[in-house]
């Protein structure tokens, strides 16, 4: 591999990964009616089928990681890929909501092991100077599936049926099985003397103020995405939210885009500096959530701040656990799954006590803390980073 420069296609490969994983993860809740109809259970029950893929992803991440250090890394990464096949194979063709919802849990562990895997492979693949960079490709895949990629899969799905909408995901996942077979070059797993146990690897200076950053600002996060439609019914928005979830789309793109560019160099205040974005669109929508130009620019604000978020995270989180990295990505994943689940938690509980309106200054008490833990961690975990 040339030393100055990245391997795009192997890259890109594991972005398509987690492009697939998370498509995977969010499309019942676009095909809710269709889904509803075709396994004849009401929509309440094809909703836990988002919320079963969460659960498994947080009950496997940290043991599955832990016990597959010693693999190979291809086959490991190939075993995860080919999981999905299977479980949207599955999906496809199964008339039973039991067995849809086992197959469900089970693309949550598939899920949960391949997003241990993903960055810590990224960074092995890319030159020492080049591996935030080298993320950043491999974590694109989450913006685009968000904002291209499920609304493209919701009308596919009502065009031609959500059966059918599976069962290309498992065809675009057996493509990739190829992709990666001549792209993603293989790499050891831990030799047994380098395996840290998993205390010893949460202990790491460091790590725990990735993982509190990493939760509160998700958590922040998901309070306002899971009830984003309520949210916008002050501002006269409500029959707008498409529109609302776009701005948010493109301008996530846009924070990805500039994370990939800069982190190499600058992640320390990267981190720092989209916490206070969002703390300043928080704040805006907060005071003038009612005017709907204002709400439109803090979401923008928010779609900004969050678009490198995943990228931010696991960067840090690989550099301060060093060879212990696929671990302390799954610790990661597990913070990022339990924060998707509090948020609807702390949102609903928000939403049904003090209304919307509360929800800005929630997400500041959050993004304050955020801020200053990771503001507090210049030694370990958010450093700056050297520079001629």
């Amino acid at each position: 591999m040339d030393s100055e420069r990245l391997p795009i296609a192997g890259l890109l490969a594991l972005a398509t990964a987690g492009f697939i994983t998370i498509l995977t993860e969010a499309l019942p809740a676009g095909l809710l009616p269709q889904m509803s109809a075709g396994l004849a259970v009401p929509e309440s029950l094809v909703g836990q089928l988002v919320t079963v893929y969460a659960i498994g992803s947080l009950v496997a991440a940290i043991p599955l990681t832990a016990a597959t250090r010693g693999w190979r890394r291809r086959p490991l990464l190939l075993t995860a890929i080919g999981g999905f096949a299977l479980v949207n194979t599955l999906t496809a063709f199964s008339t039973h909501y039991a067995l849809t919802l086992g197959a469900r849990f089970f693309a949550g562990v598939f899920a949960g092991l391949l997003w241990a895997l993903l960055a810590g492979y990224a960074s092995r693949m890319a030159p020492d100077h080049l591996r935030g960079r080298a993320i950043a490709i491999a974590m694109v895949g989450t913006p685009l599936a968000l904002s291209l990629g499920v609304p493209a899969g919701t009308f596919l799905g009502a065009a031609v049926g959500w059966r059918y909408t599976f069962k290309l995901m498992s065809i675009l996942t057996l493509i990739l099985i190829g992709w990666v077979l001549w792209k993603v070059p293989d790499f050891p797993g831990q030799g047994t003397d380098k395996r840290l146990p998993l205390s010893k690897v949460f202990a790491i200076p460091g790590v725990k103020a990735v993982l509190f950053v990493t939760l509160a600002f998700v958590l922040a996060h998901n309070v306002l995405y899971t009830y984003i439609a309520p949210f916008l019914v002050p501002a006269g928005l409500a029959g707008d939210i498409d529109v609302i979830l776009f701005v948010f789309g493109v301008a996530a793109l846009v924070g990805i885009w500039l994370i990939g560019t800069l982190i190499d160099r600058w992640l320390r205040e990267l981190v720092l500096g989209s916490t206070l974005l969002f703390v300043l669109g928080s704040i805006a929508m907060g005071v003038w959530g009612n005017v709907p130009g204002v709400l439109q620019a803090g979401v923008a604000l928010w779609g900004l701040a969050f678009g490198g978020a995943a990228t931010l995270f696991q960067t840090a989180s690989a550099n301060a656990a060093g060879e212990a990295a696929d671990v302390a990505q799954s610790m990661i994943v597990t913070a990022w799954n339990l924060a998707i689940a509090g948020g609807g938690l702390l949102g609903g509980v928000l939403l049904e006590t003090l209304g919307v309106a509360s929800f800005p200054w929630a997400l500041v008490v959050l993004l304050l803390a955020t801020l200053m833990v990771a503001w507090r961690a210049e030694r370990h975990g958010f450093p700056p980073v050297p520079r001629p």
